[in-house]
């Protein structure tokens, strides 16, 4: 349906003049009743009583302006929206748990900068029920965290799988397969904070493991923090096995300094998402689109072992 013919039918509706809605419109009269004619015929129905000396709509005509009316409205919106593609600028509030701080984020960033030099961000990093919280409060704009969301008002994509080792200090451990479930339950197991999603699969895997070897539940230990740092640095200082992405590590296993140990099962992955409200602003929207490029690219450009792209 050709969106003039309906605003034409709105304008004329409005004036109740053929000849001031050809003037308002920039048309002729005769084009402005072929217009009508024409939009007449393709509803089926008469929207103007020809037979009156004075204007007046049909009873059809006047049932159908309020539809012909949102629609004309809903094109202006669409246009209006459309014409700020060019104009990507404001402030996005961005939230982003650690385990991207670690990997990709300084890519995403430097394509922020190139693709929207007149978009200001203001970086958090938090743990990924914190920023789900603040996302939900208006906080902020976007967030990539771990897992997704089900809220109805939030768009949510995956992004990349980190697949998860378990990684000991350098001669900590024997790495013989035989007995190293019940060696590896004697210390600490270190991984993400208490609540997290890789916690709660850590702990489903620990009991697990810890009944197949006779180790009482109750002398295993999970410490959990939302630092990775922190993980990595009590690692090294042989305080625990962890049980967290390599990538984190993988420069100090190439020194020789952390081993990856060969205990199965494996901890799955954690799948990192990247959540925004529906109704957000244009440069959100951008933004986001910017984010899944940055992380794609590490993805291709990185070890498939440390990260896999979605």
């Amino acid at each position: 349906m050709n969106t003039r013919f309906l605003e034409t039918f709105v304008t004329l509706a409005k004036l109740r003049s053929f000849r001031t809605t050809a003037t308002a419109l920039h048309a002729t009269p005769a084009a402005i009743s072929q217009r009508l004619k024409a939009l007449e015929d393709e509803l089926h129905t008469v929207l103007v009583d020809r037979e009156s000396r004075e204007f007046r709509l049909t009873p059809n005509g006047e049932y159908l302006l309020g539809y012909a009316k949102a629609v004309v409205e809903a094109t202006r919106q669409l246009q209006a929206a459309a014409s700020q593609e060019g104009a990507m600028r404001g402030k996005l509030r961005l939230g982003v748990i650690e385990t991207v701080v670690h990997s990709w984020l300084a890519d995403y960033m430097r394509r922020l900068s190139k693709d929207f030099p007149q978009l200001e961000v203001e970086l958090a990093v938090d743990v990924s029920v914190v920023l789900q919280r603040r996302l939900m409060a208006g906080e902020l704009d976007l967030i990539i965290r771990v897992e997704g969301s089900d809220e109805e008002s939030v768009v949510c994509d995956a992004l990349a799988n980190y697949p998860v080792h378990w990684i000991a200090r350098a001669g900590l451990l024997p790495l013989s397969r035989s007995g190293l479930a019940k060696r590896v339950l004697r210390h600490p197991i270190l991984t993400f904070g208490r609540g997290t999603a890789p916690h709660r699969a850590l702990e489903d895997i620990v009991g697990k493991l810890a009944l197949a070897n006779g180790v009482p539940l109750a002398d295993t230990r999970i410490t959990g923090s939302p630092s990775i740092s922190v993980i990595v640095q009590l690692v090294r200082d042989g305080f625990g096995v962890a049980a967290i992405p390599r990538l984190f590590v993988d420069d100090l296993i190439a020194r020789g300094e952390v081993v990856e140990l060969p205990l199965q099962p494996s901890p799955p992955s954690i799948v990192v998402s990247m959540s925004r409200r529906a109704d957000a602003p244009l440069f959100v929207h951008g933004a986001a689109n910017a984010a899944r490029t940055a992380c794609h690219e590490y993805c291709e450009h990185g070890d498939a072992r440390l990260i896999e792209r979605l």
